[in-house]
Parts: structure tokens; C-alpha cells; sequence
């Protein structure tokens, strides 16, 4: 199901801080297919920012798209996963390859960034997105990025639409969650726990629960159910809390009217966060015309690393490369 700003329809699917940054250090590595990685380090207010870039060819003349990654898994685990004999699954590699210059980072609390010693905060990590964006537009020499944001990702993400549509040309906000998701109301009766400690480890095996919720086995592969796992339980050896707290007790955290650019709201059929009921109020408010609504099949919360991948990706690119005024 996919809306665009007028409402009418089309079926494609079937439902069943002010602040000194700088960079630090930058490495870069060629690829067998020709897609170049890049590590940068952007440093906002005495916390150091870890950004993981992807690009074809040369990093120049491209249009540049932002990821944000959600509340458990940082950016380059999450839209990055090299999957042995499936390169599909790398969002980075399809936005590298269709012309894009993609940066996806870790705020603080999460990966290779700065983990504070206390509570870490959304409107924090909203912080760490903008000193990333500052950065990548003084280093590519654009005055505005594409944005893509994911889960929790969505709440920081869309509070920087908010307090700076004139760096955003675009905004895509995935499995977005609302107050009344059932995933949200479960971490509410997790609250004390959250709030008893900043960080908690999550075992190896913990990482795949997230990919069967409300899904169905069938629309996820064990081989990329693994390869998720196990890069992020290396990478996140502790996992911030202060995200829960922030679900559980302050949503909304986005005002939908106050997302003035170009936006697509995209969910899983199988979402637990995301669905019609609690999104599409928020996507009638969306004040810009160009706007639209889309629903993949076979998928979950988990969508991007599911069979309805594809699906994803070809609506996000053909938002994203769409010219018309």
C-alpha cells in the first residue's frame, strides 16, 4: 500500500547545540564490487563520534544520504551487515551503488562512539546527529542531505527535521513507533530496570528475538538472522538504556506538523512498532505535499535485514532520486 500526498492510492503490496566538531581521523578501504568504505571520527562537545561512509567510485558530485540507526544496534551493524554469498542485504551497498554518498553513524552510547558513564538521552543523540551532518556537509561541500532514519532512529531523527529542515531535502522515517505500540508498552513494564543502570549486555542469542516478533518465520533467512547477531553482540558489548527510558515515558517525541520537508513513512507488514493505526493520523498531519505512506510485505520491524529488503530499497531509492517538483 503506498499514499501519496493527495491520498490517493496505489497498491504495491499486498497486506496479509552550537556546538566545535572536526574530524578526528578518516581510513578508507576499496571493495571487491568497487564500493568504498570510509571510517570518520566527528567530535561534538567532548564526545567522539564514530561515522561509517560507503561510496562508488569517487565520493564527489553525489547526493548524500544520513542514516540513523535505532535503540540497540549502532549504524554501520545495522545498515552495513555483509552477509556471506547476499550482498543484497547492505543498505549501503544499494544506496552506493545507485549513486548515493551514504553515511550512516554510532551516537554516543552505542558501537565505536563515546559511551558516557550515565543515562544517555534522545535529544543527546539528536546532538550527535547534527554535529554528523554539520560534518559531512562542510566535507562534501552540499548545503542539504537526504535523511533516513530507523525505529528509534525515528525519534531523534525526526526531532532534527524539526529544528533544521533547511540541511534536509529528504526524510524517510522507518518503522516508526508510536505511544500506543505494543513493543512500546512493553518496555514501559521494563522501566525500573532501564533506569537502574545505563547499559546492559545483550547476549549473542538476544539479538534475534527483534526479527520474530509478530513476524512470521518465513519472512526471515537464519543465515542473516546470524550474521546480525553476531556482529552485534561484538560490536555492542554494552547497550544504552537511556533510549528505553526515553520510549517508555516521552512519546511522542515527534510533532508531525513540524516536519515541513519532502517525507515517506515506510513500515513492515509485520511491524510491531509501526503500523496503520498509529501512523497514519501522523502521516495526515505531515504538512508537505510530497509525502507518501508505504507498506512491504514480508517484513517486520526488522525490515531492511528481512525478505521484503528488496521491496524497501526500491522505494527509498525511487523516493530519493525522485525529481519532480
Amino acid at each position: 500500500m503506498r499514499t501519496n500526498g493527495k491520498m490517493t492510492m496505489r497498491r504495491t503490496v499486498t497486506l496479509g547545540l552550537g556546538m566545535a566538531l572536526y574530524a578526528l581521523a578518516c581510513s578508507a578501504s576499496l571493495a571487491a564490487d568497487g564500493i568504498t568504505g570510509a571510517e570518520h571520527w566527528v567530535e561534538n562537545a567532548g564526545i567522539r563520534i564514530y561515522v561509517w561512509e560507503k561510496y562508488a567510485d569517487k565520493p564527489t558530485g553525489k547526493k548524500v544520504v544520513v542514516l540513523a540507526h535505532g535503540s540497540a544496534t549502532a549504524g554501520r551493524e545495522s545498515f552495513d551487515l555483509q552477509v556471506p554469498g547476499k550482498p543484497s542485504y547492505s543498505l549501503m551497498d544499494r544506496l552506493a551503488r545507485e549513486g548515493f554518498d551514504v553515511f550512516a553513524l554510532d551516537t554516543r552510547g552505542f558501537g565505536r562512539s563515546t559511551h558516557p558513564d550515565t543515562h544517555m538521552t534522545t535529544a543527546q543523540a539528536k546532538d550527535d546527529l547534527k554535529a554528523t551532518i554539520d560534518y559531512v556537509l562542510k566535507l562534501r561541500g552540499v548545503s542539504k542531505v537526504d535523511l533516513l532514519a530507523w525505529s528509534w532512529g525515528t525519534q531523534y531523527g525526526g526531532m532534527y527535521v524539526m529544528d533544521h529542515p533547511g540541511t534536509v531535502e529528504k526524510y524517510v522515517s522507518y518503522a516508526q513507533m508510536h505511544a500506543n505500540s505494543p513493543d512500546v508498552a512493553r518496555r514501559r513494564a521494563r522501566i525500573d530496570a532501564f533506569r537502574a543502570t545505563p547499559y546492559i549486555t545483550i547476549p549473542e542469542a538476544g539479538w534475534k528475538p527483534r526479527f520474530t516478533s509478530m513476524a512470521p518465520a518465513e519472512v526471515n533467512e537464519s543465515d542473516v538472522v546470524d550474521a546480525f547477531a553476531k556482529a552485534a553482540a561484538k560490536v555492542e558489548v554494552k547497550t544504552a538504556t537511556g533510549p528505553q527510558l526515553d520510549l517508555a515515558t516521552i512519546l511522542p517525541m515527534v510533532n508531525a506538523r513540524l516536519v515541513s520537508v519532502p517525507t515517506m513513512l515506510i513500515h513492515g507488514q509485520y511491524d510491531d512498532v509501526a503500523d496503520t493505526d498509529g501512523l497514519l493520523p501522523f502521516f495526515a498531519q505531515l504538512p508537505n505535499p510530497r509525502k507518501a505512506y508505504v507498506v512491504v510485505p514480508d517484513a517486520g520491524h526488522m525490515m531492511h535485514l528481512q525478505k521484503g529488503h528488496r521491496l524497501f530499497q526500491q522505494e527509498v531509492v525511487g523516493f530519493l532520486k525522485d525529481a519532480a517538483p
